[in-house]
């Protein structure tokens, strides 16, 4: 009986999604192996919408004019604005809001952030609780240390501002426009415009050295 009830549940889940399906292509919306992808009742579409293999688009996504998702990228509570691409195996959380031209990557986590116009986040970085400005770059492996243990805190990244890789920023915090973050810094302090701020520790290399043998 168990077994009759959940094909029964499933079958009719995959009648939704077929009509969801269709009425997505419908629209005009490029749907590549339809079968894997899984849409919303409320998800909106511009024009010019393409969607890779393996997508889950959540609740309260709006999708804008030619915008492409990536494979394996999960959205939800999301706006993408026009020519705005995400994945492939982005998470893309409540929140998110893309301006236009703005680029999401491979393995990057959003939540609550807005990403302004032509600013990328290329690799491997979560970004919660922020705003980046137009034309920004942030380098793979750059977080924003946003939680302390009680309250979410903000980040703010202006203009023209490129963060290099494996960095942290740790929130509250103001990135002044045209600045950069030296690749591996822990950043904890606001940073005036058109400034370097770098945190590292000093290499030591020791040389000729041999490694102890077994």
């Amino acid at each position: 009986m168990r077994t009759n009830l959940k094909l029964k549940k499933a079958i009719k889940l995959r009648s939704e999604q077929d009509n969801l399906r269709i009425k997505a292509l419908n629209q005009g919306v490029e749907l590549i192996a339809p079968e894997t992808i899984f849409l919303s009742k409320d998800t909106t579409f511009g024009k010019n919408v393409k969607i890779e293999p393996y997508v889950v688009i959540g609740s309260k996504v709006n999708i804008g004019n030619n915008v492409t998702i990536k494979s394996f990228s999960h959205l939800e509570g999301a706006k993408l604005e026009k020519n705005v691409t995400v994945g492939p195996y982005a998470r893309i959380r409540p929140g998110s809001h893309f301006l236009p031209g703005s680029k999401v990557g491979n393995f990057v986590e959003t939540k609550n952030s807005k990403i302004k116009s032509k600013s990328k986040i290329n690799h491997l970085s979560y970004i919660g609780d922020t705003e980046v400005g137009e034309n920004s770059n942030i380098g793979a492996g750059t977080i924003t240390c946003n939680y302390d243990g009680i309250k979410k805190n903000k980040t703010k990244i202006k203009k023209n501002v490129f963060v290099g890789s494996n960095s942290s920023l740790v929130a509250p915090l103001v990135i002044e426009e045209n600045s950069v973050v030296g690749a591996g810094s822990v950043i904890t302090k606001n940073i005036a415009k058109n400034s370097l701020a770098l945190t590292r520790s000093p290499q030591i290399t020791k040389k000729n050295y041999k490694r102890k043998k077994k």
